[in-house]
């Protein structure tokens, strides 16, 4: 158990199993990209060090950049987007947008509208974390990691408030203690 501010939080998955489910996502992204070069952009800040193990465990060609939106206060999506970090060109490219975790879904799709006005050759989406429980957009999430329930989580570049984004696990929102 480890405590972030004021909430209480319990181990939920180990850095080894957050390793296998990255590893098998750069070998699915690689069977479906293995004569291009994708373009992986990262959405900041939580995304960061998923991208990072992800291009590393990619055996091919790729590129990579970032963009950085804010949705989160707190444990809750505020349900407004804002824009700290605009797209590189992207015209003419396989672009891969890498999430950290997907919930709602109001991020994924304002960047989907911007990226679909960009001219890309091909656009798709790769996250860790899916909570299908919430997710209620209508366009495909092409690569998943792992999906979870719909429980706040915070390690491996997600974080609550500014905290946990270091922690090497992931960990979950203890609800019965934080009450």
């Amino acid at each position: 158990m480890i405590q972030l501010h004021d909430l209480h939080f319990q181990p939920y998955l180990s850095t080894e199993d957050i390793q296998t489910v990255v590893s098998d996502l750069a070998k699915q992204i690689l069977l479906d990209y293995k004569d291009r070069t994708p373009l992986f952009i990262g959405v900041l800040n939580g995304s960061f060090i998923f991208l990072s193990d992800l291009v590393r465990s990619y055996n091919g060609d790729c590129e990579m950049s970032f963009v950085k939106y804010t949705s989160y206060e707190g444990t809750s999506s505020t349900g407004t987007i804002t824009t700290d970090l605009a797209f590189p060109s992207i015209e003419g490219r396989d672009v891969i947008v890498v999430e950290d975790i997907v919930d709602t879904g109001n991020t994924l799709a304002h960047i989907y509208k911007q990226l679909e006005n960009a001219n890309a050759t091909s656009i798709a989406v790769a996250s860790l974390f899916l909570k299908p429980d919430v997710y209620k957009k209508d366009f495909k999430i092409d690569y998943v990691g792992k999906e979870i329930p719909n429980k706040f989580i915070v390690g491996y570049g997600l974080d609550y408030n500014g905290l946990g984004r270091n922690l090497p696990e992931i960990y979950q929102l203890n609800t019965t203690q934080n009450d």
